[in-house]
C-alpha cells in the first residue's frame, strides 16, 4: 500500500517547495507529478521575484501597497502583509540554496523595475528566473530524500464517509492506476492557461488540481480574474517578458508613438499588466495596431544589455517570429497568462475540505486580487508552498490513515478509465474539443467582457460538455497513453471554464482584469467582495466572501 502523511499533488516551485517543508518537520512526504519536475510550467517564469530589502531603503509596507494597489483592492491585505514581510527573508534564502541572481556592479543582487510598483525591487538571473529557481528547487527535493512519483496523474480524489483521504494515480509509464493513500494532501498543480487559447502557458497547465478540489467540494474564489499578459508573440501567443520593458523598452502603435503616454502619463509601459493590456486591445481596437497587434520597441537599448539580460527572449523572437529585438520591432498582444483566482486558501493553505491544502497558482489566498504584479506569483510559490508544507506537517501528528477498500477503489476508477478507452469512432477529436473551448473562452472572456458575450461562451460550454460525454479516446493502449491523459485534462478545464464564466458573469463591475464593457465602472459599494463558487447539484453555486482591509483604504488606481 503506498502511503504517506503528506501527499504534495505537483512539483514546481510551490509543490517542491511544500515537500521540503513537510519533510524537513519529519513528514513522510512524497510529490506526485504528471511531469518530471524540472519541466513544470515554473520554468515560464522569466522576469524575476519581488521582495522589498530594508537595508535598500525599501520598507516591505511600500511592496505591500504597490501590491495592495495592483489588485485594485480586491487583495486580502492580511495575507499581501504576511508575504511582503516575508519576501526579503525568502529570496536570500533561495540566494543561499544556490540561485545564481543577477548582480550589479558593485557585486550585489541586482534589481529591476517591474510594472505596477514604485520602485525597481525585481531580483531577477537573466531572463530566465523561474527556471534558475526551479533547478535548484530540485537539487533541494532530492537532498530532502521526498519520494517522486515523477509521469504520474492524478485522475480522482479518494473519499471515505465524506473525507477524502488519498488519491487514484495513473502511473502514465504503464498505465496502470494506484491508489495512494495519504493524510493530507497539498495542491500545487498551476494554472489553467490551456483552458484559453492562446496562452502564455505550456500544453500541461490544464487546471487540473482547482477541478480536482471543486469537484470534492473546495470552495473557488476570484475565478473571474483572468490575467492578459501585455506582451505575448503574435502568431503563438510565447511570453515575451515583462522584463523587456523592465529595461526600458517601448510599446509602439503603427505610427511608431508610445501610446502608453495617454493612459499612464506617470508609469507608462510599467503600469499594472490589466491596465497596459487594456490599453493595447483599445489601440488595437480603433485601428492603430498591425493585424491585430501592436509593437514592442527594444532597439535602442543596446545589443549588449539584449546579450546579456533579455537572451532568451530574443531567441523566441527569431525562432518564433523571424525578428531580431536588437533591429526590428517584435509584433506582440494581450494573451492569457495567469490565474489570480483558485482554489481558496487561508494564509496557510488550509481550504474549506478538512485535511486538503493547496499553494501557488491553483491557490487563492488572495494576494493577488483583481490583477498580478509582475514576478510575485514566484514569491506566492515559495512564500505560500513553504507555509502549507509546515502547516499540513504538524496537522499530520494529530490524524491516522483513514481506511478504505483498495481493492473497490482502484476497481472503480479502472472501470471509469476503461471506459472512456472504449467509446467508439464518431467523428470528433478531443483536440477539436479543447480548441473549441480555448477559442470560445479567449473570444467573449479576454481582455474585454460583456452579458451577451459570456452567455454564449457557457452556452458552448454546455455543448462541448455534450460531445466531451462521447468524445472518443483514439489511442486505445494503457503504455504511455497521452490520448489519454488529454483526455482526462479536457473534463477538468471545462470545469475550470463554466466557473470562470458564471463568476464573470455575476460580478457586476469592472475592476482588474474584469473589465465589462456593459458595467464599465468600479462599484466599492455593491462589489467590494470575493466572488466564491462551489459545486452544487445542479452546477456552480456562487456566494461571496468579504476583502480583508487593514491599513490601505480602497481609492482610485492611476498610475
Amino acid at each position: 500500500m503506498l502511503e504517506h502523511d503528506v501527499l504534495v499533488v505537483g512539483a514546481g516551485l510551490a509543490g517542491m517547495r511544500a515537500a521540503i517543508a513537510a519533510r524537513a518537520a519529519g513528514a513522510n512526504t512524497a510529490v506526485i507529478s504528471k511531469v518530471h519536475p524540472v519541466r513544470s510550467h515554473s520554468n515560464a517564469a522569466q522576469g524575476g521575484i519581488n521582495a522589498a530589502l530594508v537595508d535598500r531603503g525599501d520598507p516591505w509596507e511600500d511592496h505591500a501597497y504597490d501590491t495592495v494597489k495592483g489588485s485594485d483592492y480586491l487583495g486580502d491585505q492580511d495575507a499581501i502583509e504576511l508575504m511582503c514581510r516575508a519576501a526579503g527573508g525568502a529570496v536570500i534564502d533561495m540566494e543561499h540554496m544556490g540561485v545564481t541572481f543577477s548582480r550589479d556592479d558593485d557585486g550585489k543582487l541586482g534589481t529591476r523595475a517591474f510594472g505596477g510598483q514604485g520602485r525597481a525591487r525585481t531580483f531577477y538571473v537573466g531572463d530566465f528566473t523561474g527556471q534558475a529557481m526551479l533547478h535548484v528547487m530540485f537539487e533541494q527535493l532530492i537532498k530532502s530524500g521526498v519520494r517522486r512519483y515523477e509521469e504520474w496523474f492524478v485522475t480522482s480524489l479518494i473519499e471515505e464517509d465524506g473525507q477524502v483521504c488519498g488519491v487514484m494515480a495513473l502511473e502514465i509509464r504503464t498505465g496502470q492506476l494506484f491508489a495512494i493513500r495519504a493524510k493530507t494532501l497539498i495542491f500545487c498543480t498551476g494554472g489553467l492557461g490551456r483552458v484559453f487559447e492562446p496562452s502564455t502557458n505550456a500544453l500541461i497547465v490544464t487546471g487540473d488540481g482547482m477541478a480536482l478540489a471543486y469537484n470534492a467540494g473546495a470552495r473557488l474564489m476570484d475565478m473571474e480574474m483572468v490575467q492578459y499578459h501585455p506582451t505575448t508573440l503574435a502568431g503563438s501567443g510565447v511570453l515575451i517578458s515583462e522584463a523587456a520593458r523592465g529595461e526600458g523598452a517601448y510599446l509602439l502603435d503603427k505610427n511608431g508613438d508610445r501610446f502608453m503616454e495617454k493612459y499612464a502619463p506617470n508609469m507608462i509601459e510599467l503600469a499594472s499588466r490589466d491596465v497596459v493590456s487594456r490599453a493595447e486591445q483599445t489601440e488595437i481596437n480603433a485601428g492603430n495596431g498591425v493585424d491585430g497587434c501592436v509593437f514592442l520597441d527594444c532597439r535602442h537599448l543596446g545589443e549588449t544589455l539584449i546579450k546579456e539580460k533579455l537572451s532568451q527572449i530574443r531567441e523566441i523572437g527569431i525562432d518564433l517570429a523571424g525578428v531580431d529585438m536588437v533591429k526590428d520591432l517584435i509584433p506582440i498582444r494581450p494573451g492569457m497568462h495567469y490565474m489570480m483566482g483558485g482554489i481558496k486558501t487561508d494564509v496557510d493553505g488550509l481550504t474549506n475540505v478538512p485535511g486538503v491544502y493547496a499553494a501557488g497558482e491553483c491557490a487563492c489566498v488572495s494576494v493577488h486580487g483583481g490583477n498580478r504584479l509582475g514576478a510575485n506569483s514566484l514569491l506566492d510559490t515559495i512564500i505560500f508552498g513553504q507555509r502549507s508544507g509546515n502547516h499540513a506537517a504538524d496537522a499530520c501528528r494529530e490524524l491516522e490513515f483513514v481506511e478504505f477498500n483498495v481493492d473497490e477503489a482502484v476497481s472503480r476508477e479502472e472501470k471509469r478509465i476503461q471506459a472512456m478507452l472504449d467509446r467508439p469512432q464518431n467523428g470528433d477529436r478531443i483536440a477539436s474539443v479543447r480548441l473549441a473551448m480555448g477559442e470560445t473562452m479567449n473570444k467573449n472572456l479576454a481582455v474585454y467582457r460583456d452579458q451577451a458575450g459570456m452567455d454564449e461562451t457557457l452556452h458552448d460550454l454546455v455543448g462541448l460538455r455534450e460531445r466531451y460525454a462521447t468524445v472518443p479516446v483514439d489511442s486505445k493502449g494503457r503504455v504511455f497513453n497521452t490520448d489519454l491523459v488529454f483526455a482526462l485534462e479536457l473534463g477538468f478545464m471545462l470545469d475550470c471554464a463554466e466557473t470562470i464564466t458564471v463568476s464573470a458573469q455575476d460580478r457586476k463591475d469592472s475592476r482588474g482584469a474584469q473589465a465589462r464593457t456593459d458595467f464599465p465602472d468600479r462599484d466599492d459599494e455593491n462589489w467590494m467582495k470575493h466572488v466564491t463558487v462551489i459545486k452544487g447539484e445542479a452546477g456552480p453555486d456562487i456566494s461571496y466572501l468579504p476583502v480583508t482591509i487593514t491599513q490601505w483604504t480602497p481609492e482610485t488606481r492611476k498610475y
